[in-house]
């Protein structure tokens, strides 16, 4: 049985959103195929938005999870 492969949209917007709840710049996003970097940069805002909201930890774990159920 052949597993399938995540989605390659929302393999960009978590490793967005993984990004942005760290901390780092936008710059870093490593897509240059305009959908995929724009899919990135979405996550990116999440990330920052859950950063300056103070769920980092734990609580961003949850948030990043509950994220990946509703993709």
């Amino acid at each position: 049985m052949r597993r399938l492969k995540r989605d390659p949209m929302e393999r960009a917007f978590l490793r967005g959103y993984q990004h942005g709840i760290h901390g780092k710049s936008r710059d870093m996003c490593p897509f240059t195929h305009p959908t995929t970097r724009q899919a990135w940069i979405n996550g990116w805002r999440e990330g920052r938005g859950d950063n300056w909201d103070g769920l980092t930890g734990t609580a961003g774990i949850h948030r990043l999870n509950e994220l990946h159920a509703v993709g």
